[in-house]
């Protein structure tokens, strides 16, 4: 589809000869099944695609990642990279691939943009405290077709601290998104279920020894001899 993400993988044919000059390029998801690290190529396609469609072409570059967040589908952390060898800093938008699994390609999708309106705001509104979702932010979200709801339900509170959405139906977000799955666009690649977590490390154990009390102490210390009965302490298990 023309007009679909600016974000090229190399243009069709042999420049040197002028052979192919002219057809289409592919698209910048294109072979991401294949290559598992093409599918950042194919968010930062999508984050190209929303910009120009949704935001007017106005959003600044950054870096899109995933990053494995408890209890967070994704955030915006403003110039969270510096340049290594130029004086230059970018922001971030982070997706949660722990929390794709169950969810359409619709959905992940609002997910990167909910981010890309904390963006927009940082760059050409006005945010309040960290991480707080203010009614600036929520009537962009809503211009744009997502609802914003603490829940990610209708009726939801539209600010507060930790905030979701929904996406409203017949919405430019939703039909904007429509048109790029149309044009081919998938995600390939999600988490793995999360590994169990490991219990959490005992600060003090009981142990015994020749004393008639137990006694409490930091891990680790099971066959040193007590002070007292110079007997070895032993942890209850």
């Amino acid at each position: 589809m023309a007009g679909i993400v600016p974000v090229t993988v190399g243009e069709v044919g042999d420049k040197a000869s002028g052979k192919g000059r002219g057809r289409r390029r592919k698209p910048a998801w294109d072979g991401a099944e294949a290559i598992p690290t093409k599918e950042y190529v194919a968010l930062l396609g999508a984050y190209f695609y929303f910009n120009k469609s949704l935001f007017g072409g106005k959003l600044p570059e950054c870096l899109i990642t995933l990053q494995r967040k408890k209890g967070s589908r994704g955030y915006f952390s403003s110039r969270r990279f510096e340049g290594r060898t130029e004086c230059a800093a970018t922001d971030e938008i982070a997706l949660n691939p722990a929390t794709f699994k169950g969810c359409s390609d619709l959905e992940i999708l609002s997910v990167l943009v909910h981010e890309m309106v904390h963006l927009w705001q940082h760059h050409f509104g006005k945010p309040t405290r960290a991480s707080y979702h203010n009614r600036e932010w929520a009537a962009q979200m809503e211009a744009i077709g997502l609802m914003p709801s603490h829940t990610g339900l209708p009726g939801g509170n539209r600010t507060g601290q930790r905030m979701s959405h929904y996406i409203i139906p017949g919405g430019a977000y939703e039909t904007t998104a429509n048109a790029l799955l149309a044009s081919g666009f998938k995600l390939h690649w999600q988490s793995l279920e999360a590994a169990a977590s490991p219990a959490p490390r005992k600060l003090k154990v009981k142990y015994v020894c020749g004393c008639p009390r137990a006694m409490w102490g930091q891990p680790g210390i099971d066959g040193w001899r007590c002070d007292v009965c110079e007997s070895p302490v032993r942890e209850v298990k």
